[in-house]
Formats: C-alpha cells, structure tokens, sequence
C-alpha cells in the first residue's frame, strides 16, 4: 500500500470511529465499551488505540466535531450582523436541540457523578468554546461600532440562554413543543430581541 492510500485508509477509519463512537454514547453513555465502538466501525480494538489514547479523549473529539460544525457558521464572513447570528442560531440549535444532541447531553448528566473530570472536558470543548468564540464574534462587532461596548462574554452567553434554555428543558422531558411554532421565526425573534439590546446608543446594563 503506497502513501497516499494508507492516508485515505487512515482517514476513513478514522471517520468510521467517530461516527461509531458517537452512535454508542447515544445508545448506552459513556459506559460505551471500547470493544463495543470498535465493533461497530468495523475495526479492531488496537486500531481504536491508533487513532485515540483513550475513551475519554474519543468522547472530547465527538463533542469538538459537533461544536465545530456550529462554530463554522460564525466564520462565514457573507451578510451583515443579523443574517450571520441568525445563521448561527439555526445551526446552533439543530444540533443542540436534535435527538443526537439531547442524547448527548442526557449522557454528560447522568455519568457526571461517576466521571467528574468528564464534565469538565465537555464543558471545554463544548459549551466553553462555544462561547468562547460567540464572544471574539460579538467583540468585533462592538469594537466596529455595529454593536454598543458592553461586556462581550455576558452578551455571549446571554445569547446562548436565549437560543437554548427553556426549548432544550422542553426536549429534556419530551414536553410538546407549543402549537404554531416555527424554528425560523422563533429564532428571529430571538435574534432581533438581542440585536435591539445591543443596538448602538442604548444604554449600557450592568451585568
């Protein structure tokens, strides 16, 4: 096998185990067995090794993939202000809100007790960076004047609780969604909410 091809073998089975690992920690949490993740890519257990030092690094790379393909639409540079958080905002919450999210999340919840530093690697690699990278966003558009200066990190993350909050409780418990809602109007509306908190020549609040 030459170079190039060992790479593209390198890369399919590296997809294969991310996907895999993903499918198992939705069915049955982090308990997932190594084993099991490596049966279902179609792989051997080492081969598991090759790619990953550990299960616990294999479930942070799960969570970074899903908040990188959120955080990629914060990077696409077309569209003013509204059009891009509004962008965000759809994809933000199709992946925090679908069944592989809620499963996700319902799995850090449950193992939390028993694997304390598994929180904090979530935490990390998900809803910090997350707002880590909001908040440079917001920050630029307050330094160019599109934004009023306030407090880019409470901005961020108020703006989170507002696309997430009380519609994630409403999955969590499988409570039915209110009658004539509409993802892309209630986002709207969300948004619109933030940008008038925000708008230049309001008066600054006091996080």
């Amino acid at each position: 096998m030459n170079r190039h091809a060992a790479e593209i073998t390198y890369i399919e089975s590296h997809q294969r185990l991310i996907q895999a690992a993903t499918e198992s920690f939705m069915e049955v949490g982090y308990r997932a067995s190594i084993d099991r993740i490596a049966k279902r890519a179609g792989v051997a257990r080492q081969t598991v090794y090759n790619h990953f030092p550990s299960k616990e690094y294999l479930f942070s790379e799960v969570v970074n993939i899903i908040v990188n393909n959120i955080l990629v639409s914060l990077d696409d540079g077309d569209g003013d202000i509204r059009q891009r958080l509004t962008r965000f905002a759809m994809v933000l919450r199709k992946r925090v809100m679908n069944d592989e999210g809620i499963a996700i999340f319902r799995t850090l919840v449950a193992e939390m007790p028993r694997f304390p530093a598994l929180g904090q690697v979530f935490f990390d690699k998900g809803p910090g960076q997350t707002v880590r990278r909001l908040a440079d966003f917001i920050a630029r558009a307050m330094n160019d004047g599109t934004l009023r200066r306030d407090e880019p990190r409470f901005a961020a993350e108020m703006l989170l609780s507002m696309l997430e909050g009380f519609d994630r409780t409403r999955r969590l418990f499988g409570a039915p969604e209110f009658a004539g809602d509409h993802e892309q109007e209630r986002v709207a509306v969300i948004v619109d909410c933030f940008l008038r908190a925000y708008a230049p020549g309001t008066v600054k609040g006091t996080p």
